[in-house]
């Protein structure tokens, strides 16, 4: 007992430093899958990708065989995705698609993946794209 009271400080400092470094898988969304994941999942078919970014980023560049509805009106086109296939939502950085992902588990698509990096992690991993 008395190690942990004269090493009081040097505990709090180990704990604190470990929850630092758990801390970016804790708070990662459940359904966010890395570049790797998105791949396998595109491969094995079935899924439908949907790009959340305004237009003119979409017409940039974007995941072949996405299909674009800006976030702002995913709640107006819901109709124009299947509900049966999974979802791959993708955006620029993982933050827009962790949020359109969440909307669309919340009207009933039940396979819904959040590209985790968005678009610009898979440019710097050298995936195909479109145009």
């Amino acid at each position: 007992m008395k190690f942990f009271i004269d090493n009081i400080w040097l505990i709090l400092l180990a704990l604190l430093s470990g929850g630092a470094l758990a801390w970016p898988a804790l708070s990662r969304s459940k359904h966010a899958v890395s570049t790797l994941q998105a791949t396998q999942l595109l491969n094995k078919g079935k899924i439908q990708v949907l790009d959340v970014r305004a237009a003119e980023d979409f017409a940039a560049g974007h995941l072949r065989s996405a299909k674009n509805i800006p976030l702002k009106d995913l709640s107006s086109r819901l109709g124009e995705l299947d509900k049966s296939h999974a979802v791959l939502v993708v955006c620029t950085s993982g933050v827009q698609s962790a949020r359109g992902a969440a909307q669309l588990n919340k009207s009933g698509f039940a396979d819904v993946y959040s590209l985790d990096g968005g678009f610009t992690q898979w440019q710097t991993q050298g995936l195909p794209t479109a145009k």
